[in-house]
C-alpha cells in the first residue's frame, strides 16, 4: 500500500470517529503503520519464507544466484549487518542471517559460556529470533523516520522535485527484515519436544529451521569429536515434526534444512529397526563395525545381529555406544541426504572437516543422481583454518602437476613469510572465489559463516584494549574507532539516533504537538556529527 493510500485510509477512519479523534493526524498514523509493517513473528515467517522459496527457484535456474548469511548472537549485531548490506549494496537480496546454536550456548546462556552440546536453555533460541527481528524492524523505523523528516523539510522549502523523490523512496522502501536460518540443534529432545520448540521459533519469525541427525542428549558441535547419530527413521520423525509445526501455524512454505554430521560421526547409540533386507534400517545397520560370531557360549550381555545369514556382534565401546566401520562417512552422508530430501527436507547441510569443493561435490553428484535438484546450505566455518587448508590444496595441486614447490615448506605454510608469495596469492584467490565456485560445482545454494561476529568482537576488542590501555590512551579510541566511523559513514556514530531517540521525538510530536519535550534540540551533542 502506498504512502498516500495509507494517509487516505487513516483519514477516513479518523473522520468516522468524529470530534474525539480530532487530535489524531492521518499522516502520522500512516507513518507509524509503514514503520511497523510486520504485526507479529508469523507475518515475518511467511514473508521471509517466500523470499527463500523465490531465491531457491532462482538458484535452480542459475547457480550464480546463490545466497549468503552471517551468524549473529544479538539483535544489534544482526541490525548492523543489514544496515551495512543496504548501505554497501543497495539491497538485501540474497543476504540472510544465521542463528547459531553454538553462539547461543557460548554467549546467551544463563549458565554462562557453554560448549555446543545443547545444554543451554532452549527457550533462548526463539527469544533471540524475536530479539533479532525487533532490531531489524527498528532499523526500518529509523530509516523511514529519516525519509519522513527529509520530506517535511522539502515541503517546508517548497522543493517539489525533492518531495516527489522522497515520496518515491518511501513507497519503494526495502525492509531490513530478511530470512533467518535458525539452528534447532538436534531438536532438544524427542520429536514432540522438537515440534514444540519449532513452533516457538516459527512464532518468533523463523522461516527456515536447521536440524541435525545427532542424538539430542549426546549432541556435540559438528567440528568436535564424539558425535553420535540416530537411525534415519528417528530423524525423519523430527523432520515431520518441524513440518507439522510450519503447517499448523500457516507457514505452508517454511524451509527445513536437514544436516548430516555423519562424515565426522563414527558412533551410534542404537540399531535401526529393519523390516526387510535392504530397507533404510538395514542400510543403517550395514555400516556397523561387526565381527562374525560362531560360538555364542562365551557371550555375556552382547548384542547380535543377522547380516546376510551370518551372526555378527557389533563392536561396542565402554560407553555402551556402537561404532561404524572406518571410512564409511561419505557413504552415510549420501544416504542421509537422499533420505532426508525424500522425506520432507528442502535443503541439506553436510558438515565437513575442511573447505574442499571436490570433496563436497563428490557427495552431491551422487545425491543428485537420485534427487536432481538437491541443494545445500554450507557452513564456511571459522573452525577451518582457511589459510592453511587452501595453501595446502595449492601446494598439493602444484606438486601433482610437476611444478617446483621446493621454495615452500608444506608443514609451515601458515607462516606470514608466504603471504606475498605466488602460492599464497593463488590460495587467497581460491578462498575469494570459494563460494561462487562451490555454488556452481557442488550445489551449494546458501553459504553461511556460523560464528563470524564472535571472532570480530574478540578481535576488535583486543585491538581497542591494546591501544586505549597503552600509550595511545584516548587516541586509541578516537583514531581507530570514532574517526573511522565518521569517515566510513557508519550510522552508529550517531548512537542516540540508532537507539531510537529521533523516532521517540517524532512520536512525542504526534502525541503532544508543540508541547512535546524533545531530545533532539540544539544542545544534543549528536549535532557534532552532522558534518
Amino acid at each position: 500500500m502506498s504512502y498516500q493510500t495509507e494517509i487516505t485510509t487513516a483519514a477516513h477512519l479518523i473522520g468516522g470517529n468524529g470530534n474525539p479523534w480530532k487530535g489524531i493526524d492521518a499522516e502520522a498514523v500512516a507513518r507509524m503503520r509503514l514503520q511497523n509493517r510486520f504485526q507479529c513473528g508469523l507475518d515475518i515467517a511467511r514473508y521471509t519464507a517466500g523470499i527463500m522459496r523465490r531465491d531457491m527457484a532462482a538458484y535452480d535456474a542459475d547457480p550464480a544466484a546463490y545466497t549468503q548469511s552471517l551468524g549473529c548472537w544479538h539483535g544489534f549485531i544482526a541490525q548492523q549487518k543489514m544496515i551495512a548490506v543496504k548501505k554497501h549494496f543497495g539491497t538485501t537480496k540474497g543476504r540472510y542471517l544465521y542463528l547459531s546454536g553454538w553462539m547461543i550456548a557460548a554467549l546467551r546462556s544463563q549458565f554462562g559460556p557453554l560448549p555446543d552440546q545443547s545444554m543451554h536453555e532452549k527457550t533462548s533460541v526463539p527469544a533471540l529470533i524475536e530479539e533479532i527481528y525487533t532490531f531489524l524492524r527498528q532499523a526500518d523505523a529509523r530509516e523511514l523516520s529519516g525519509l519522513f523528516r527529509d520530506l517535511d523539510k522539502a515541503r517546508a522549502a517548497g522543493n517539489e522535485v525533492d518531495e516527489q523523490r522522497l515520496l518515491n523512496a518511501i513507497d519503494s522502501h526495502e525492509t531490513h527484515v530478511v530470512p533467518i536460518v535458525a539452528d534447532i540443534d538436534a531438536g532438544f529432545g524427542n520429536a514432540e519436544a522438537t515440534y514444540l520448540l519449532a513452533k516457538k521459533m516459527i512464532e518468533a519469525g523463523a522461516c527456515a529451521i536447521q536440524i541435525e541427525n545427532q542424538v539430542s542428549d549426546e549432541k556435540q558441535c559438528g567440528h568436535q569429536d564424539g558425535k553420535v547419530t540416530v537411525p534415519h527413521e528417528d530423524f525423519i520423525a523430527k523432520l515431520r515434526a518441524v513440518r507439522y509445526a510450519f503447517l499448523e501455524l500457516g507457514v505452508d512454505n517454511g524451509i527445513i534444512v536437514a544436516r548430516t554430521d555423519s562424515l565426522g560421526a563414527g558412533l551410534t547409540k542404537q540399531f535401526a529397526v529393519s523390516q526387510q533386507p535392504g530397507d533404510i534400517g538395514d542400510q543403517y545397520n550395514a555400516f556397523l563395525d561387526c565381527e562374525e560370531i560362531e560360538d555364542t557360549t562365551q557371550l555375556n550381555g552382547d548384542v547380535l545381529i543377522n547380516r546376510n545369514g551370518k551372526l555378527m556382534r557389533p563392536k561396542r565401546l565402554a560407553s555402551g555406544l556402537f561404532q561404524f566401520r572406518a571410512g564409511t562417512g561419505e557413504e552415510r552422508c549420501v544416504l542421509d541426504c537422499i533420505t532426508s530430501l525424500q522425506n520432507g527436507a528442502d535443503l541439506i547441510w553436510i558438515e565437513t572437516e575442511k573447505p574442499h569443493i571436490e570433496q563436497i561435490a563428490g557427495m552431491v553428484d551422487r545425491i543428485r543422481e537420485v534427487v536432481p535438484n538437491a541443494k545445500l546450505a554450507y557452513n564456511n566455518s571459522p573452525s577451518f583454518n582457511w589459510t592453511l587448508n587452501f595453501r595446502q590444496q595449492v601446494y598439493d595441486a602444484w606438486a601433482r602437476d610437476g611444478r617446483d614447490v621446493s621454495a615452500y615448506d608444506r608443514a609451515k605454510l601458515m607462516s606470514a613469510d608466504y603471504d606475498g608469495s605466488e602460492l599464497g596469492q593463488e590460495a587467497d584467490e581460491r578462498i575469494r572465489t570459494f563460494q561462487r565456485d562451490a555454488a556452481a560445482r557442488a550445489g551449494i545454494f546458501h553459504h553461511l559463516i556460523t560464528l563470524p561476529t564472535y571472532h570480530t568482537a574478540a578481535l576488535s576488542t583486543d585491538n581497542l584494549a591494546r591501544e586505549y590501555f597503552g600509550d595511545a590512551g584516548m587516541l586509541g579510541y578516537v583514531k581507530n574507532v570514532q574517526r573511522e566511523e565518521i569517515r566510513q559513514g557508519i550510522a552508529c556514530v550517531k548512537h542516540q539516533n540508532m537507539s531510537g531517540s529521533d523516532i521517540g521525538d517524532d512520536h512525542k510530536e504526534y502525541f503532544a504537538g508543540e508541547a512535546a519535550l524533545k531530545a533532539g534540540g540544539a544542545n544534543n551533542t549528536m549535532n557534532q556529527f552532522a558534518a
